[in-house]
């Protein structure tokens, strides 16, 4: 599996809050279980924790912990 890293053009907004990335300090994801799919950006990682927890992506996802263990 090959991906190609390319920067975004300056005016890439954040996919959370549609902020320009390059205004802040921008992060690039991408869901390389699906084909390696298109780039998603978000200006910082607050707004990447934000979509992460506003789309459930840990549901299922996470591996489990309990202090007994």
């Amino acid at each position: 599996m090959s991906t190609t890293v390319s920067t975004p053009d300056g005016e890439q907004t954040c996919a959370y809050c549609g902020s320009r990335i390059f205004a802040h300090d921008p992060i690039c994801v991408r869901d390389c279980d699906d084909d390696c799919g298109s780039p998603a950006y978000f200006c910082n990682y607050a707004c990447l924790s934000a979509h992460v927890g506003q789309k459930g992506l840990t549901a299922g996802n996470a591996c489990e912990w309990s202090p007994g263990q």
